[in-house]
């Protein structure tokens, strides 16, 4: 191969690096942004954080008092982690389960249910925060930014 033949591949292999980091920042935020806007959602409809665990009462949601905090604090602080870029395999895993016990306690009608309450959303958003969790934050993240700096401070280079 010559070198113009090797810098064209170089140069390739860097844009779909790009595009790829690009595409994770996007469904990052996208998701972060979900998560952020759903942790409200609840908040506001239980009025605090202890009505957040009446409602979950009300869905027959196990040991209500703390798994509806839980529930919020998470997405709230997922949400943001999942924005900066920080913890993204973690918390896309935490996201995942939390969608996964969503779908088995709250969006129990059959998928695409009239009623509105089908766990189509919460199938995707959890399909979603496993991808981040396997691909992580990109290079426009804080986690890829951490982790460069804990190799320079080792003194490797790959």
């Amino acid at each position: 191969m010559t070198t113009a033949d090797t810098t064209g591949v170089h140069r390739s292999a860097t844009v779909v690096e790009t595009a790829r980091d690009l595409v994770l920042l996007v469904s990052r935020v996208g998701l972060g942004v979900m998560m952020l806007a759903h942790a409200k959602l609840e908040y506001d409809f239980g009025g605090s954080l202890a009505g957040v665990g009446r409602l979950f009462a009300q869905a027959g949601v196990p040991l209500p008092a703390i798994t509806g905090p839980a529930n919020v604090l998470g997405e709230l602080v997922g949400g943001i982690a999942l924005i900066v870029g920080l913890a993204v395999p973690v918390v896309g895993v935490l996201m995942a389960l939390n969608m996964a016990g969503a779908w088995v306690f709250v969006h129990t009608s059959g998928l695409f249910a009239m009623d509105h309450n089908g766990p189509e959303l919460v199938i995707a958003l959890g399909l979603l925060s496993l991808v981040l969790a396997v691909h992580g934050s990109g290079r426009f993240g804080l986690d890829h930014l951490i982790y460069r700096r804990a190799r320079r401070k080792a003194g490797t280079t790959g």
